[in-house]
């Protein structure tokens, strides 16, 4: 059968070893490197807002067994604190890296 294989697909594309030349070039995109430290803090922030919310809430959560929401959301702060200083580190490391680059 014709075609059935890659080896019987016609090369009508230029080698890929050859060059292109300098003006279709494609030129590097440096990648993202904003400061990961707002997002931490505003991840944060929400789950401190959505407890804050939730606290005067708390006798009619329990009745409907959903008391645990509010421990969810102490846990996702407590759970942020060692990616904050894991962050803290990284962008201390990104003002390094930009001072070289």
């Amino acid at each position: 059968m014709v075609g059935r294989y890659a080896t019987d697909v016609p090369q009508n594309n230029p080698a890929p070893t050859q060059r292109r030349s300098p003006e279709t070039e494609l030129k590097q995109i440096k990648p993202l490197d904003p400061p990961m430290v707002p997002f931490v803090l505003v991840g944060m922030a929400i789950w401190g807002l959505l407890a804050l919310i939730l606290l005067p809430f708390r006798d009619q959560l329990n009745a409907h067994g959903h008391g645990e929401w509010i421990r969810i959301c102490i846990a996702g702060i407590i759970v942020a604190l060692p990616g904050l200083g894991i962050m803290i580190i990284h962008d201390r490391n990104r003002k390094r890296r930009r001072a070289k680059g």
